[in-house]
Protein backbone atom coordinates (compact mmCIF):
# COMPACT_ATOMS: atom_id res chain seq x y z
CA UNK A 1 0.00 0.00 0.00
CA UNK A 2 3.14 2.32 0.49
CA UNK A 3 4.38 1.91 -2.76
CA UNK A 4 0.99 2.36 -4.12
CA UNK A 5 0.68 6.04 -2.63
CA UNK A 6 4.54 6.89 -3.35
CA UNK A 7 3.55 5.71 -6.81
CA UNK A 8 0.68 7.92 -7.04
CA UNK A 9 2.24 11.13 -5.71
CA UNK A 10 4.58 10.68 -7.78
CA UNK A 11 2.30 10.58 -11.07
CA UNK A 12 1.04 14.03 -9.57
CA UNK A 13 4.32 15.94 -9.66
CA UNK A 14 5.82 17.49 -12.92
CA UNK A 15 8.03 15.17 -14.75
CA UNK A 16 11.18 17.49 -14.09
CA UNK A 17 14.22 16.37 -12.92
CA UNK A 18 14.90 19.08 -10.17
CA UNK A 19 11.51 17.48 -8.63
CA UNK A 20 11.85 14.02 -8.74
CA UNK A 21 14.23 13.35 -5.80
CA UNK A 22 13.63 9.60 -6.10
CA UNK A 23 13.53 7.70 -9.26
CA UNK A 24 10.18 5.83 -10.79
CA UNK A 25 9.17 2.90 -8.72
CA UNK A 26 8.49 -0.60 -10.72
CA UNK A 27 4.96 -1.27 -9.79
CA UNK A 28 2.84 -4.81 -10.77
CA UNK A 29 -0.23 -5.54 -12.01
CA UNK A 30 -1.79 -5.01 -8.83
CA UNK A 31 -0.13 -1.51 -8.14
CA UNK A 32 -1.17 -0.41 -11.41
CA UNK A 33 -4.63 -0.76 -11.10
CA UNK A 34 -4.34 0.82 -7.33
CA UNK A 35 -3.02 3.50 -9.30
CA UNK A 36 -5.55 4.08 -11.52
CA UNK A 37 -8.31 3.95 -9.09
CA UNK A 38 -6.64 6.53 -7.18
CA UNK A 39 -6.56 9.38 -9.83
CA UNK A 40 -10.05 8.40 -10.80
CA UNK A 41 -10.88 9.37 -7.58
CA UNK A 42 -8.58 12.47 -7.42
CA UNK A 43 -10.02 13.84 -10.61
CA UNK A 44 -13.76 13.33 -9.78
CA UNK A 45 -13.25 15.21 -6.44
CA UNK A 46 -11.24 18.28 -8.21
CA UNK A 47 -13.86 18.42 -11.02
CA UNK A 48 -17.00 18.33 -8.01
CA UNK A 49 -18.20 21.90 -7.59
CA UNK A 50 -17.86 23.22 -3.73
CA UNK A 51 -21.47 23.83 -2.72
CA UNK A 52 -20.92 27.80 -1.49
CA UNK A 53 -23.73 29.24 1.09
CA UNK A 54 -26.33 31.43 0.11
CA UNK A 55 -25.07 35.08 -0.72
CA UNK A 56 -27.30 38.42 -0.22
CA UNK A 57 -27.72 40.17 -3.20
CA UNK A 58 -27.83 43.28 -1.88
CA UNK A 59 -24.51 42.75 -0.28
CA UNK A 60 -22.26 45.61 -1.99
CA UNK A 61 -19.29 43.68 -1.14
CA UNK A 62 -19.70 40.22 -1.90
CA UNK A 63 -21.69 41.22 -4.92
CA UNK A 64 -18.67 43.30 -6.08
CA UNK A 65 -16.61 39.92 -5.50
CA UNK A 66 -18.82 37.47 -7.40
CA UNK A 67 -18.58 40.08 -10.64
CA UNK A 68 -15.26 40.25 -10.35
CA UNK A 69 -14.67 36.83 -10.24
CA UNK A 70 -16.55 36.33 -13.08
CA UNK A 71 -15.14 39.08 -15.62
CA UNK A 72 -11.40 39.64 -14.32
CA UNK A 73 -10.49 36.75 -11.70
CA UNK A 74 -7.05 37.87 -11.94
CA UNK A 75 -7.59 40.42 -9.37
CA UNK A 76 -8.63 38.33 -7.53
CA UNK A 77 -5.69 35.78 -7.49
CA UNK A 78 -2.32 37.78 -8.22
CA UNK A 79 -2.70 39.48 -4.42
CA UNK A 80 0.16 41.58 -3.39
CA UNK A 81 2.55 40.41 -0.89
CA UNK A 82 2.54 43.84 0.53
CA UNK A 83 -0.75 45.18 0.64
CA UNK A 84 -1.57 48.61 2.54
CA UNK A 85 -5.12 47.74 2.64
CA UNK A 86 -6.97 44.41 4.14
CA UNK A 87 -7.86 41.97 1.53
CA UNK A 88 -10.13 42.47 -1.25
CA UNK A 89 -11.34 46.05 0.07
CA UNK A 90 -8.88 47.69 -2.18
CA UNK A 91 -11.18 46.37 -4.92
CA UNK A 92 -13.72 49.74 -3.87
CA UNK A 93 -13.49 53.04 -5.43
CA UNK A 94 -11.71 55.04 -3.31
CA UNK A 95 -14.13 57.09 -1.42
CA UNK A 96 -15.06 60.98 -2.53
CA UNK A 97 -15.77 64.08 -0.80
CA UNK A 98 -19.45 64.72 -1.42
CA UNK A 99 -19.72 68.48 -2.88
CA UNK A 100 -22.54 69.23 -0.66
CA UNK A 101 -23.41 67.65 2.85
CA UNK A 102 -25.70 65.62 2.76
CA UNK A 103 -29.58 65.92 3.82
CA UNK A 104 -30.80 63.52 6.34
CA UNK A 105 -34.54 63.76 7.18
CA UNK A 106 -34.70 62.67 10.68
CA UNK A 107 -38.50 61.19 12.18
CA UNK A 108 -39.71 62.52 14.77
CA UNK A 109 -42.25 59.82 15.28
CA UNK A 110 -41.42 56.72 17.90
CA UNK A 111 -44.36 54.77 16.47
CA UNK A 112 -47.27 55.05 13.95
CA UNK A 113 -49.44 56.76 17.48
CA UNK A 114 -47.87 59.89 18.02
CA UNK A 115 -47.12 63.25 15.75
CA UNK A 116 -45.11 63.18 12.75
CA UNK A 117 -44.22 66.97 13.57
CA UNK A 118 -42.99 68.11 16.89
CA UNK A 119 -45.45 69.32 19.48
CA UNK A 120 -45.42 73.18 20.36
CA UNK A 121 -44.73 74.31 23.95
CA UNK A 122 -47.69 74.10 26.14
CA UNK A 123 -48.57 78.09 26.36
CA UNK A 124 -49.35 77.83 22.45
CA UNK A 125 -51.45 74.74 23.13
CA UNK A 126 -53.33 76.34 25.66
CA UNK A 127 -53.54 79.40 23.21
CA UNK A 128 -54.91 77.24 21.07
CA UNK A 129 -57.79 76.86 23.06
CA UNK A 130 -58.42 80.19 23.71
CA UNK A 131 -56.84 79.84 27.40
CA UNK A 132 -54.39 82.75 28.61
CA UNK A 133 -52.73 81.46 31.73
CA UNK A 134 -51.63 83.90 34.10
CA UNK A 135 -48.88 81.84 36.61
CA UNK A 136 -46.72 84.11 37.87
CA UNK A 137 -46.56 87.47 39.19
CA UNK A 138 -47.36 90.71 37.14
CA UNK A 139 -43.94 91.49 35.96
CA UNK A 140 -42.96 93.43 32.41
CA UNK A 141 -42.53 89.68 30.67
CA UNK A 142 -45.68 88.44 31.95
CA UNK A 143 -47.62 91.58 30.81
CA UNK A 144 -46.14 91.67 27.44
CA UNK A 145 -47.29 88.26 26.76
CA UNK A 146 -50.44 88.30 28.51
CA UNK A 147 -51.35 91.61 26.26
CA UNK A 148 -49.93 90.16 23.24
CA UNK A 149 -52.22 86.97 23.15
CA UNK A 150 -55.30 88.78 23.68
CA UNK A 151 -54.85 90.91 20.32
CA UNK A 152 -54.10 87.83 18.84
CA UNK A 153 -56.85 85.76 20.17
CA UNK A 154 -59.61 88.51 19.22
CA UNK A 155 -57.75 89.12 15.84
CA UNK A 156 -58.76 85.37 15.21
CA UNK A 157 -62.26 85.27 16.50
CA UNK A 158 -63.91 88.46 17.90
CA UNK A 159 -67.12 86.27 18.71
CA UNK A 160 -65.66 83.39 20.66
CA UNK A 161 -64.80 83.45 24.76
CA UNK A 162 -61.26 83.75 25.80
CA UNK A 163 -60.68 82.11 28.87
CA UNK A 164 -58.35 83.73 31.69
CA UNK A 165 -56.86 81.44 34.57
CA UNK A 166 -55.27 83.44 37.03
CA UNK A 167 -53.17 81.63 39.27
CA UNK A 168 -50.92 85.06 40.60
CA UNK A 169 -49.26 87.45 43.53
CA UNK A 170 -50.03 90.24 41.29
CA UNK A 171 -47.25 92.72 41.63
CA UNK A 172 -45.86 91.44 44.55
CA UNK A 173 -44.52 88.05 46.00
CA UNK A 174 -45.65 85.80 48.36
CA UNK A 175 -43.52 87.59 50.79
CA UNK A 176 -45.09 91.22 50.13
CA UNK A 177 -42.16 92.12 47.89
CA UNK A 178 -43.04 94.54 45.57
CA UNK A 179 -41.44 92.69 41.82
CA UNK A 180 -43.62 94.86 39.36
CA UNK A 181 -45.13 98.43 38.85
CA UNK A 182 -48.76 98.78 39.58
CA UNK A 183 -48.98 99.95 35.65
CA UNK A 184 -48.34 96.42 35.08
CA UNK A 185 -51.88 95.33 35.86
CA UNK A 186 -53.29 98.15 34.61
CA UNK A 187 -52.34 97.33 31.11
CA UNK A 188 -53.55 93.90 31.37
CA UNK A 189 -57.00 95.32 32.73
CA UNK A 190 -56.78 97.98 29.97
CA UNK A 191 -56.46 95.37 27.14
CA UNK A 192 -59.39 93.32 28.71
CA UNK A 193 -61.94 96.54 28.60
CA UNK A 194 -61.02 96.96 24.84
CA UNK A 195 -62.08 93.55 23.99
CA UNK A 196 -64.74 92.69 21.99
CA UNK A 197 -65.04 88.87 23.09
CA UNK A 198 -66.33 87.49 25.92
CA UNK A 199 -64.00 86.73 29.04
CA UNK A 200 -64.45 83.73 31.04
CA UNK A 201 -62.03 84.36 34.43
CA UNK A 202 -61.54 81.55 36.44
CA UNK A 203 -59.33 81.29 40.14
CA UNK A 204 -57.39 78.55 40.40
CA UNK A 205 -54.81 78.93 43.39
CA UNK A 206 -54.46 82.73 44.30
CA UNK A 207 -55.26 86.04 42.69
CA UNK A 208 -54.23 88.95 45.18
CA UNK A 209 -53.68 92.64 44.44
CA UNK A 210 -54.02 93.36 40.39
CA UNK A 211 -55.01 89.69 39.80
CA UNK A 212 -57.68 90.28 42.19
CA UNK A 213 -59.06 93.06 40.02
CA UNK A 214 -58.17 90.85 36.92
CA UNK A 215 -60.91 88.09 37.97
CA UNK A 216 -63.50 90.54 38.86
CA UNK A 217 -63.33 92.51 35.35
CA UNK A 218 -64.36 89.39 33.38
CA UNK A 219 -67.73 89.12 31.86
CA UNK A 220 -70.40 89.21 34.17
CA UNK A 221 -72.00 86.17 35.06
CA UNK A 222 -68.32 84.24 33.62
CA UNK A 223 -66.62 84.75 36.73
CA UNK A 224 -65.59 81.65 38.72
CA UNK A 225 -63.41 80.63 40.98
CA UNK A 226 -61.95 76.68 42.11
CA UNK A 227 -64.01 75.79 45.74
CA UNK A 228 -59.93 76.22 47.25
CA UNK A 229 -58.64 79.06 45.77
CA UNK A 230 -57.94 82.16 47.34
CA UNK A 231 -58.62 85.77 46.60
CA UNK A 232 -57.20 89.02 48.29
CA UNK A 233 -57.19 92.79 47.46
CA UNK A 234 -54.92 94.96 49.41
CA UNK A 235 -52.98 98.52 49.33
CA UNK A 236 -50.22 98.89 46.55
CA UNK A 237 -46.72 98.79 47.94
CA UNK A 238 -44.04 101.01 48.15
CA UNK A 239 -41.35 100.47 45.92
CA UNK A 240 -38.05 99.82 47.46
CA UNK A 241 -36.60 103.66 47.47
CA UNK A 242 -32.93 102.81 48.38
CA UNK A 243 -30.67 106.03 48.34
CA UNK A 244 -33.58 108.18 46.53
CA UNK A 245 -33.78 111.57 48.42
CA UNK A 246 -36.21 112.66 50.36
CA UNK A 247 -38.78 114.36 47.86
CA UNK A 248 -38.18 111.27 45.33
CA UNK A 249 -39.70 108.95 48.17
CA UNK A 250 -42.47 111.72 48.57
CA UNK A 251 -42.85 111.80 44.73
CA UNK A 252 -43.45 107.64 45.07
CA UNK A 253 -45.76 107.85 48.08
CA UNK A 254 -47.90 110.27 45.81
CA UNK A 255 -47.69 107.91 42.79
CA UNK A 256 -49.02 105.03 45.13
CA UNK A 257 -51.46 106.62 46.85
CA UNK A 258 -53.09 107.58 42.98
CA UNK A 259 -52.30 104.20 42.57
CA UNK A 260 -54.39 102.92 45.24
CA UNK A 261 -57.46 105.15 44.34
CA UNK A 262 -57.52 104.38 40.97
CA UNK A 263 -57.74 100.04 42.33
CA UNK A 264 -60.41 101.53 45.08
CA UNK A 265 -62.58 102.52 42.00
CA UNK A 266 -62.18 99.77 39.72
CA UNK A 267 -62.72 96.80 42.14
CA UNK A 268 -66.16 99.26 43.86
CA UNK A 269 -67.06 99.17 39.27
CA UNK A 270 -66.82 95.47 39.13
CA UNK A 271 -67.43 93.99 42.40
CA UNK A 272 -70.90 96.23 43.10
CA UNK A 273 -69.57 97.61 46.19
CA UNK A 274 -69.65 100.87 47.48
CA UNK A 275 -66.14 103.26 47.13
CA UNK A 276 -66.22 103.57 51.00
CA UNK A 277 -67.01 99.50 51.48
CA UNK A 278 -63.86 99.13 49.27
CA UNK A 279 -61.41 101.25 50.60
CA UNK A 280 -62.76 100.04 54.33
CA UNK A 281 -61.59 96.46 53.67
CA UNK A 282 -58.68 97.42 51.99
CA UNK A 283 -56.80 99.40 54.81
CA UNK A 284 -55.54 95.81 56.13
CA UNK A 285 -54.94 92.77 53.35
CA UNK A 286 -58.23 91.18 53.09
CA UNK A 287 -58.53 87.67 52.20
CA UNK A 288 -61.83 85.47 50.74
CA UNK A 289 -62.52 82.23 49.58
CA UNK A 290 -64.43 81.45 47.29
CA UNK A 291 -67.82 81.83 49.19
CA UNK A 292 -66.72 85.23 50.36
CA UNK A 293 -65.37 86.16 47.15
CA UNK A 294 -68.79 85.45 45.67
CA UNK A 295 -70.42 87.31 48.55
CA UNK A 296 -67.86 90.20 48.20
CA UNK A 297 -68.43 90.14 44.04
CA UNK A 298 -65.61 89.34 43.19
CA UNK A 299 -66.97 85.88 40.85
CA UNK A 300 -70.36 84.93 40.11
CA UNK A 301 -69.91 81.35 40.17
CA UNK A 302 -67.72 78.14 42.11
CA UNK A 303 -66.83 75.42 40.30
CA UNK A 304 -67.46 72.72 42.24
CA UNK A 305 -68.05 69.93 40.07
CA UNK A 306 -70.74 67.91 40.07
CA UNK A 307 -72.25 70.02 43.04
CA UNK A 308 -73.26 73.28 41.41
CA UNK A 309 -76.79 72.82 42.08
CA UNK A 310 -76.29 71.57 45.66
CA UNK A 311 -74.66 74.98 46.19
CA UNK A 312 -76.74 77.20 44.74
CA UNK A 313 -80.11 75.54 46.73
CA UNK A 314 -78.29 76.38 50.13
CA UNK A 315 -79.70 79.14 51.91
CA UNK A 316 -77.26 82.02 53.05
CA UNK A 317 -76.66 82.12 56.64
CA UNK A 318 -78.02 84.91 57.21
CA UNK A 319 -81.49 84.12 55.42
CA UNK A 320 -81.03 80.18 57.46
CA UNK A 321 -81.33 82.13 61.02
CA UNK A 322 -84.27 84.45 60.09
CA UNK A 323 -86.22 81.35 58.85
CA UNK A 324 -85.45 79.43 62.08
CA UNK A 325 -85.80 82.77 64.20
CA UNK A 326 -82.53 83.29 65.18
CA UNK A 327 -81.57 87.16 66.13
CA UNK A 328 -77.95 87.94 65.85
CA UNK A 329 -77.23 90.60 68.55
CA UNK A 330 -75.29 93.50 67.50
CA UNK A 331 -72.32 94.34 69.43
CA UNK A 332 -71.25 90.86 70.26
Amino acid sequence: MASCLQASMNSLLPRSSSFSPHPPLSLNSSGRRNLKTFRYAFRAKASAKIPMPPMNPKDPFLSTLASIAANSPERLLNRPANADVPPYLDIFDSPQLMSSPAQVERSVAYNEHRPRTPPPDLPSMLLDGRIVYIGMPLVPAVTELVVAELMYLQWLDPKEPIYIYINSTGTTRDDGETVGMESEGFAIYDSLMQLKNEVHTVCVGAAIGQACLLLSAGTKGNRFMMPHAKAMIQQPRVPSSGLMPASDVLIRAKEVITNRDILVELLSKHTGNSVETVANVMRRPYYMDAPKAKEFGVIDKILWRGQEKIIADVVPSEEFDKNAGIKSVEGV
